[in-house]
């Protein structure tokens, strides 16, 4: 799995880099308060340069006083401070960590701006988004486009300096989080099957103190589980359901006679997703690879509440499974009995992810939970609707919708809550079943919700987050799609929140 580079905070701006990399608004002189006096005086100078003003995408380059002769200081334009979000800062270091790549550095050193989205509780989404600056996906390259960054050294904005350092042990397990969940879900269908899932997630809960049940294809077909075995059918891989558990096991004997309640997590594991006898268009199929990302998500969820040592009980649900055709393949006017007992009429094969969705749902439910969060590339529908900027939240609970938008905001992530009206599910009733799966385009990220509120039984406070435009983005060299690990650093807040 790929190694993103050591998080450091400098102490008293002291970056010991072979790159120092400085941001500075337009209009403004650069931030350099937390600087040495040498560093200060080779930051000025490249801004008191003819034509300098700070504009996005304007870099201004010269020596630095050590730690050698080879360091370079390097200024860089942020555009207006009224205009900066945590979105752009993050896109700037990623550019950063680029340059330094291009250019063979190993040390890298970041001059973060004072400003709203650099100080105070930004500081843990922020060394998060600097630990993964440096992240590329190269496991399948015979060689790496190049070099590979060690260390990214923060100097936090002036004052700052006690929050970087509260919030570095934290964002530095979540960044690794967020990069496990890139790599396996980048990873490609040949390799990335059920069966390869399955793996992945017994190394985790070998290495983490999880504990783990596998439910085989005969053993869902023991208990009923019909969505998931008839979206599997038609693969030569044979799908499965991965159960995770966090804090499940004994307590310490002064807390033993407290309830500990459970949390649930649930996400959508489609390894590669066809369409089935639906067939997706050929154009943008490769992505489809991605709609694993809710389950890898639950996962790297699972590694950093584990490293984090959460004092909670969490249960993951993983339902895993390859949705292809041949002549095993499940059909449109199937009926299908799910777990929970309804019965749901196959109007379209793609839309396979509420099928497999509705069987973990329902176990989920069955077992128990004080709130349970389900993340899935669900919906074309939501892409139409929010695009990559964020993701679908529905809940028809008002205070975990609060949550979970707080949350997310902290985290540097977005949810955009969406209506579960009575009319949508009235939309997926079928003639001659409970459900249908499918009720045509329109609103179809809020029918698909309204499909998975009849599996969690009694619950109420139950999300369902869509994540199909957030959880990969095309890179900005054109040359394909690479995950985000969305929805990570959201689901572990929450989590951190519960367990205090």
């Amino acid at each position: 799995m790929t190694v993103i580079p050591s998080l450091v905070v400098a102490a008293g701006g002291r970056a010991d880099a072979e790159l120092l990399a400085v941001g500075c608004f337009q209009g403004e002189p650069p931030a350099v308060e937390p600087l040495p006096e040498e560093l200060r005086r080779a930051v000025l100078g490249i801004a008191a340069r003819p034509g300098w003003k700070g504009r996005e995408e304007q870099v201004g380059q010269a020596a630095g006083p050590g730690p050698g002769p080879d360091q370079i200081v390097a200024l860089y334009g942020l555009g207006t401070a009224a205009e900066l979000t945590f979105a752009k800062l993050a896109r700037w270091l990623c550019r950063v960590a680029e340059d330094a790549r291009t250019g063979g550095v190993r040390r890298l050193g970041v001059v973060l701006p004072r400003h709203a989205e650099t100080t105070g509780a930004a500081a843990l989404r922020v060394s998060r988004a600097v630990a993964l600056c440096g992240y590329r996906f190269e496991r399948f390259r015979s060689e790496p486009d190049n070099g590979r960054l060690e260390t990214v050294e923060v100097v936090p904005p002036a004052g700052a300096e006690g929050d970087y350092r509260a919030a570095a042990g934290t964002a530095a397990k979540v960044a690794a989080a967020v990069a496990y969940t890139r790599d396996l879900a980048n990873t490609p269908g040949n390799e990335a099957t059920p069966a390869w899932m399955e793996e992945r997630a017994r190394e985790l809960a070998a290495s983490h103190g999880l504990e783990i049940a596998v439910l085989d294809a005969a053993e869902l077909a023991r208990r009923g589980m019909g969505g998931l075995l008839a979206v599997g059918a038609g693969s030569q891989q044979p799908p499965r359901l991965l159960r995770l558990a966090l804090g499940e096991g004994s307590r310490p004997a002064a807390d033993a006679g407290r309830p500990r309640p459970a949390y649930a997590l649930v996400g959508k594991g489609v390894t590669f997703d066809s369409g089935g006898i639906s067939i997706k268009p050929a154009a943008d199929m490769e992505q489809m690879k991605f709609d694993k990302s809710g389950a890898c998500a639950v996962l790297g969820a699972m590694r950093a509440a584990a490293e984090l040592g959460l004092d909670l009980c969490v249960r993951a649900y993983l339902p895993v499974a390859e949705n292809m055709l041949s002549d095993r393949a499940y059909r449109p006017g199937d009926i299908v009995r799910c777990y929970n007992g309804k019965t749901v009429e196959i109007t379209n094969t793609d839309a396979e992810g509420r099928m497999i969705l509705a069987d973990a749902l329902a176990l989920a439910a069955e077992e128990g939970c004080e709130a349970l969060v389900e993340l899935s590339t669900l919906t074309g529908a939501c892409v139409v609707a929010l695009g990559h900027q964020a993701a679908g939240l529905f809940t028809p609970d008002d205070a975990l919708a609060a949550e979970l938008d707080r949350v997310a905001a902290g985290s540097g992530e977005r949810l955009w809550r969406l209506p579960m009206l009575p009319e949508f599910l009235d939309e997926m009733k079928a003639l001659h079943a409970d459900l249908r799966n499918s009720a045509g385009r329109w609103g179809g990220a809020s029918t698909a919700a309204a499909f998975l509120s009849q599996f969690v039984g009694g619950l109420r406070r139950w999300a369902h987050l869509d994540i199909a435009g957030t959880a990969y983005v095309r890179s900005e060299d054109g040359r394909g799609s690479t995950a985000t690990g969305f929805g990570v650093a959201t689901v572990v807040d929450w989590l951190r929140r519960q367990a205090s």
